[in-house]
């Protein structure tokens, strides 16, 4: 049997006493005006204040007892003070919102102050991002864009399978779920020997991906050896790294991407623990050849987390499902990527985003982005009665992903994003 709250939580639903995943929130505007963001952490339909349960004086051990972190407009100041803090902020937090624990259950005003409808609510950014790392992590993801590009022959390049190949993205560009993404405008490669063209992105697609958020940082110069890493990882978010192909593919040589990615990126909202994702661990793809010593782990794991991405077209009433994918296909782990990002002595900081890369797995329905699925437009993909190759203006491209317990779920919610039209 999952465990009991005295707070509601239907069958199905994500956020289960078991998950208690961070968000930052605000109520909706009223006619005092916009309120001020504070943190939560999703229970069933509600959002649980944090300020409002540290005021009252409930964070009553040794490392959060006085401490001001949930009265912040960001959860950066808890994330920095690292494992411990979170570990009792969790047990705490599953106490009293326990079935048995009348602390909140039998106080009526204490559990109105605290437990908000998230009907009444809209959430922010969870997380001040200082730094943004997209790596490239999938192995069917690296395999299938080489083959479409360079051939079946040199598909992935000899130093892929050595180290988390990654590139610096753009954080002030990072979005909260619900944000609309207007479609970019750059330039595309030339057609035969024509100029290039420039104009609105005739080729954007999302990426179906996961980013580790970091608690505690590094001192710039000491990196964080790999069997550590994951006391420096506080949780995952979904993540869509959405991608203008044409702009991507004419700029990339030979520096990487740069205005075909750093237009948007969109998180969900609610950031789900390593620890809430404990029972869910599995081995990761054995790495052949064997890592070098510094990226060598002795617990190499991933996370079982299914993941779906759909698409509603603006003239449909329901989204169609174009891929299912799991977070376990990913070759490089969030640890190594961690370890990696820190070998050379690079400072990370609290709040820094790692994004996982596309997450493809290895069968057809599996593909993580409209790129592989529609083979760079030379298929066509079915959403509900319309067709798509890449993504069309009105668009709503909506992610899930959820751990399936025998008798509960940790999820992520939704990560969700709508398609407007260039600007003029």
């Amino acid at each position: 049997m999952g465990l009991k709250s005295f707070v509601d939580v239907s069958e199905g639903s994500h956020f289960p006493l078991e998950n208690l995943p961070y968000g930052v929130f605000r109520r909706k505007a009223s006619s005092e005006g916009a309120d001020v963001a504070r943190p939560a952490v999703a229970i069933g339909d509600y959002v649980l204040d944090l300020s409002a349960v540290a005021e009252a004086g409930l964070f009553d051990g040794p490392h959060l007892k006085g401490s001001t972190c949930f009265s912040e407009p960001s959860l950066n100041k808890f994330l920095e003070m690292g494992r411990p803090a979170w570990k009792e902020a969790r047990s705490t937090l599953q106490k009293i919102l326990s079935a048995d624990e009348p602390v909140l259950r039998d106080n009526d005003a204490l559990r109105k102050k605290c437990l908000v409808p998230m009907s009444e609510v809209e959430m922010v950014l969870p997380i001040v991002i200082g730094d943004y790392t997209d790596f490239f992590s999938s192995i069917y993801h690296a395999r299938n864009c080489g083959t479409m590009f360079r051939g079946a022959e040199n598909a992935i390049a000899p130093n892929w399978y050595q180290l988390p190949i990654a590139y610096h993205g753009r954080s002030s560009s990072v979005v909260i779920s619900g944000t609309d993404v207007i479609r970019p405008r750059g330039q595309g490669p030339p057609m035969g020997s024509s100029t290039p063209y420039f104009g609105p992105s005739l080729k954007l697609d999302f990426e179906l991906e996961m980013a580790a958020v970091v608690g505690p940082g590094n001192e710039l110069g000491k990196p964080i050896d790999v069997n550590n890493a994951a006391d420096h990882i506080f949780g995952l978010v979904l993540m869509n790294d959405w991608s203008a192909r044409d702009i991507q593919f004419w700029e990339c040589v030979p520096l990487g991407p740069f205005l075909g990615k750093s237009f948007s990126t969109t998180i969900s909202p609610w950031i789900v623990t390593l620890d809430a994702l404990e029972p869910f661990a599995c081995q990761a793809p054995t790495q052949d050849p064997e890592p070098l010593p510094y990226l060598a782990e002795k617990t190499h794991v991933n996370y079982d987390i299914s993941l779906e991405v759909s698409i509603k077209p603006k003239d449909h009433n329901e989204p169609s499902i174009v891929t299912k994918s799991n977070f376990k296909h990913l070759y490089w782990t969030v640890t190594q990527q961690l370890a990696h990002q820190t070998i050379n002595g690079c400072n990370l900081r609290p709040g820094d985003l790692l994004g996982s890369g596309t997450i493809s797995g290895p069968e057809p329905e599996s593909l993580g982005c409209l790129l592989e699925l529609t083979w760079n437009a030379q298929k066509t993909l079915s959403v509900g009665k319309s067709s798509r190759k890449f993504l069309e203006d009105g668009d709503e491209v909506i992610f899930t992903g959820c751990c399936k317990g025998k008798d509960y779920n940790v999820g992520f919610g939704t990560c969700t994003g709508r398609v407007l039209p260039a600007l003029p």
